[in-house]
Parts: C-alpha cells; sequence; structure tokens
C-alpha cells in the first residue's frame, strides 16, 4: 500500500517496500533503522511468512463466522444461550486445564493498559512491584507502525535484559504479552498479496524473538488474548499455540493464555473456551467497558437492550455485569483455571493527604473488594501507586497464593442473568461524558497515542467504544433526558459539542485541526445507519488515521487528514 505525505513546501513519495519471499514490508520509521533490522531479520520473516500463510484462512474464517452470527441474531430476532452442542463439555465433570507455570500462580496486582511503546512506563512497571504487566498492542495502544516497532523491540530489551538498572526478565514482574485482536489488520506487511492479521505480526515476532529466553527463565511465554467471541477463535489460537511451538521446538502447552471476555456471545462459552484453549490456559479474565459495549454491537438496536447512562446505573454491582463476574470464577475455578478481574482507571492524585486521594483509594478498594470477595484471583490496575494498597487487600481478605478453592457452588447463573438491562435512564452528564471520551480517543488516536487521562481517570479504546455505542444507541432509540425530557438527536449531540471545553486547552493549530477532524470523525460514526462493530476497525481502516499515522512516523506536523491515494 502506498501513502503520499503532502507539507506546505513539498510532496514526498516513500521509499519502495523490502519484499522478502513473499513477504512485502514497508521501509522503517525514520529513527528506528536498527530496531527495524533487529526485528526483521531473514529468519524472522521466514517464520512470519510461514505463521501466517498457514493460518490467514482460519482467521478468515472466524471472522465470517462472526458475522453469521450477527445475521441470524437479526433475522431471528433470538436471543444467545448455552450451547447445545457443547453440552457434554459443561456436563462433564472430570476435565481440567493443565496447570500453570509457577510464576502464574499469584499474581494479584498486574499493572494494565501499559503500552509497549511507551519505554519509560515500561521501565517503571518492570521495576515495580507489580505481580505481572500487561504488555497491551491492543486497547491502551495505537498500532502505527512506529508503536509496534518500538513496543516489540521494548519487549525485545526487557526479555534480553537490555534495560539498564532494571532486574533480570526472571526477577521483574512477569511478561503479559497482549496482542491486537483479530478486527485489526497490519497495513504495513503484507504476506501472499493480502495486508496480515494484526495479532499474528504481533505474536509471531514477540513469539521468534522472546519465547526462548522467555521459556529459560521460567518467565513465559505468557498472552492476554482480547475479543475472542466464540470457541472457535480459542480453537485457532490453539492450533497456532500447538504450530509456533512445534516450529520453534519449544514443548507443547509452554505458551500460556488467558481470554479476555470481552464479548456477551462468548460469556455463553467460557466452558467451552477454557475446553479448547485447555492446554494452554492461564484463565479467563472479566472486564465492565468492552464486554457493556458488546450487548450495543450485537442487539444495540433492540430496544429491549438500551442500556441506561453508564456514568450513573452500570457497575459491577448491576445483575448483568455481576452475574457474569461470578459464572466466569465459577468456571475457572471449577476446571483449575485462574479467573482475573478487570482494570482500576482511576489515578490517584499527587497529595497523599487530600481529601481527593482518600475518597480515590476509598472507591478503588470497594469496587476491587467487591472483586475479591467474589472469588477473583487478581486484577489490574492503571496507576503503580496503587498497587501496593490493592496487594495488602488481597492479603488481607484472601486465602493464598490465588482462590482456586472457591469454587462457588452457591451460585447458578442463567442466560436472564446475563441478558437482563440494569434499569435507568440517560443524563445530560453522562451524555456530555461519553461524547467527551469519544472524540478524546479519537483526536488522541489520530496523535498515535491509545490511551489519556479524562476528569481522574485513564481513558482507552474500552471506554471509547463504550462512549460511542451509548450514543449510537441514545440516538437510534430517541431517548429522552431525564433531567428535562429533551429527546436525544444527532442534532443535541452537535449542540452539546459546541457547549463543550474540548477546544480550550488546544492552542496550536494543528491541534485544533486534529480535535476538529476528531469530532467529524464522532459524529459520522454515532450517525451510521448500520453500528460499526468496533471503533478501532473503522479508524485504522479509514483514511483519516492512515494519512495522519503516515505524517506522524515520518517527523512531519500534523495537518488535516487527507484522503488515501
Amino acid at each position: 500500500m502506498w501513502y503520499f505525505i503532502f507539507s506546505k513546501t513539498f510532496k514526498q513519495l516513500k521509499p519502495k517496500p523490502q519484499v522478502h519471499q513473499g513477504v512485502e514490508l514497508e521501509t522503517p520509521p525514520s529513527g528506528l533503522e536498527r530496531e527495524f533490522h533487529t526485528l526483521f531479520n531473514s529468519d524472522a520473516l521466514q517464520f512470519l511468512s510461514e505463521l501466517i500463510s498457514t493460518f490467514q484462512a482460519e482467521v478468515d474464517k472466524v471472522l465470517n463466522l462472526r458475522v453469521l452470527r450477527k445475521v441470524q441474531l437479526d433475522l431471528t430476532g433470538e436471543l444467545p444461550g448455552f450451547l447445545k452442542d457443547t453440552a457434554h463439555i459443561r456436563n462433564d465433570p472430570s476435565w481440567r486445564v493443565s496447570p500453570v507455570p509457577d510464576r502464574l500462580h499469584c499474581r494479584h496486582v498486574d499493572v494494565g493498559d501499559l503500552s509497549p511503546c511507551d519505554t519509560q512506563r515500561l521501565i517503571i512497571g518492570l521495576k515495580s512491584t507489580a505481580q505481572g504487566l500487561q504488555i497491551d498492542f491492543d486497547d491502551g495502544n495505537c498500532p502505527t507502525y512506529r508503536n509496534q516497532i518500538k513496543g516489540i523491540y521494548n519487549v525485545y530489551q526487557a526479555v534480553h535484559n537490555q534495560f539498564q538498572d532494571v532486574p533480570p526478565i526472571s526477577q521483574a514482574p512477569v511478561l503479559m504479552l497482549r496482542p491486537r485482536a483479530w478486527n485489526m489488520v497490519e497495513h504495513n506487511m503484507m504476506v501472499n498479496g493480502r495486508e496480515v492479521p494484526g495479532p499474528l505480526f504481533d505474536f509471531g515476532l514477540l513469539m521468534f524473538h522472546n519465547a526462548k529466553l522467555l521459556l529459560q527463565n521460567q518467565s513465559g511465554p505468557f498472552f492476554y488474548l482480547s475479543k475472542v467471541e466464540s470457541y472457535m477463535e480459542a480453537r485457532l489460537w490453539s492450533q497456532i499455540f500447538f504450530w509456533t511451538e512445534k516450529k520453534l521446538g519449544l514443548p507443547a502447552g509452554c505458551i500460556k493464555a488467558t481470554v479476555l471476555i470481552e464479548c456477551v456471545l462468548a460469556s455463553f462459552e467460557m466452558e467451552e473456551i477454557l475446553y479448547e484453549l485447555k492446554e494452554h490456559s492461564a484463565g479467563l479474565n472479566c472486564g465492565i467497558w468492552d464486554y457493556s459495549a458488546s450487548f450495543v454491537n450485537k442487539f444495540g438496536h433492540r430496544a429491549d437492550f438500551l442500556l441506561p447512562d453508564r456514568s450513573k446505573y452500570v457497575d459491577m454491582e448491576k445483575r448483568f455485569l455481576h452475574s457474569y463476574m461470578d459464572l466466569l470464577v465459577q468456571t475457572c475455578h471449577r476446571r483449575g483455571a485462574l479467573a482475573t478481574g478487570g482494570m482500576a482507571a482511576l489515578l490517584l492524585p499527587r497529595d497523599k493527604e487530600s481529601d481527593l486521594y482518600k475518597t480515590v483509594l476509598r472507591t478503588v478498594t470497594r469496587l476491587k473488594l467487591l472483586e475479591i470477595r467474589a472469588g477473583v484471583d487478581g486484577f489490574m490496575v492503571y496507576d503503580m501507586d496503587l498497587i501496593e494498597p490493592m496487594q495488602k487487600l488481597f492479603q488481607l481478605h484472601s486465602h493464598g497464593q490465588n482462590q482456586l478453592l472457591q469454587l462457588r457452588e452457591d451460585i447458578t447463573v442463567t442466560p436472564e442473568d446475563l441478558l437482563t438491562m440494569p434499569a435507568g435512564g440517560v443524563t445530560l452528564y453522562g451524555l456530555r461524558y461519553n461524547i467527551a471520551v469519544g472524540v478524546l480517543f479519537i483526536e488522541a488516536w489520530l496523535s498515535g497515542r491509545g490511551h489519556f487521562f479524562y476528569l481522574g481517570k485513564v481513558e482507552d479504546s474500552a471506554t471509547a467504544e463504550i462512549s460511542r455505542s451509548q450514543v449510537w444507541q441514545w440516538i437510534r432509540h430517541q431517548v429522552r433526558l431525564e433531567d428535562d425530557g429533551t429527546v436525544v438527536t444527532r442534532a443535541l449531540v452537535k449542540l452539546t459539542l459546541r457547549n463543550t471545553d474540548l477546544f480550550s486547552t488546544s492552542t496550536l493549530f494543528r491541534d485544533k485541526q486534529r480535535l476538529m477532524t476528531a469530532v467529524s470523525v464522532f459524529i459520522e460514526i454515532v450517525q451510521k445507519n448500520v453500528f460499526p462493530e468496533f471503533l478501532t476497525t473503522y479508524l485504522n481502516l479509514d483514511h483519516t488515521f492512515l494519512s495522519s499515522q503516515s505524517q506522524h512516523e515520518n517527523g512531519q506536523p500534523d495537518m488535516v487528514p487527507k484522503a488515501r491515494l
């Protein structure tokens, strides 16, 4: 794919891509030549080519199955349930996942949303007392070519102990590597004439350069798998893991993966997902915002699934969410797998003596105590100052390294429990908040960043997904605000945008232009007749991201994005 980069004074055509045995790879971003040539040596390219060639057709299949399932739900109006065809798996009490390595037994507190291209934060994380680091190429990362190369190379440096004054990988927090999800494509590499699946690009490079050393140090390779929607997708990952282990001469089953249950459809297939990955499973993870957004994704056009204001009516204590967490813990512990909770997005104020600091800490403590009492074996925080107090909380309210013995046999979760939307309406504050998060995420993405900070929280693609999903759904169903009965329409969204202070912090012309572009994209996406399945897919395939990405990576000033040529 060719990109033309324009400035006020010149027009430049990028150098020709490198071609290696069926692999077409864009030339390295300026300043990353050493990293590029370290990662993309001939052996690595050969491995990537074989990996992608072997599994491209299967990736196409699972993505088509997603489309088919959505069409079936729309045409029939049916609701998901526990699958009849796999009842024998759920009803067989004998099977268990393979035991996890020692380093995964106790992961009370991981650092989440750690974008690997952020070298400084990665180093701080490696020096921290966290038990694990979520090395996030997905939710908290913007996958520009520069960011991917820098991030994968930073992992390489961490594993090969090339960072100064950082503990060796055998003593540092364990790396939980999170490649992109199946909806993401890597534009800068082609194999057999096709752009490659983003997760195979990330996974392949991470495995090729780090797996053997991680294994030697009893520190991996460990992964998070994002946005898995069915057991068929888990089966594909299992096939990829077995193939990779054999190809790299690794013991079968040495790769361990935690599947993030971020889709309502997957909540009905958790046992099957564990079963498909039983040799490679490190457990399941539950979180709030991607999972909540999936209801709009799958059922948002149905009035029965109107999701109320998340800032007021949606939290893990609501029936559909606490049932999901209870079922996840019960399922995992029944099969000997670890269950992990979501990420605390709140940021602690600097002043530890302030009332605000105490309020934030109390809020995080209450929410995480809810997860501990549900039986989770660990969870994530973004703010590293929360590591120590949350570890103490875990030690105080749990027993031992994990809670695998908490089988939660006291609960029974029904499809109705999982599908009952919370009561509540929509507020003007909630509308403003969702609009701000959606727009500011798009602006961050166009700047090459995958997360940002707003009103004392870290916001990433998960919160952006629920934000834009709710605005789309409220417009679609013409809901009325609790405040004054005003109907939520496209015109109201535009008026609300004009009355916000989003532009007040933008002083440079290019910043204002980029923010105006983000506003335009947000308006465009929330008024679509057909709901765009993933915000990141929309941005990743849209010309606005591609053009801005090209400018950003060549060190040129950001400008109004132009059409892809």
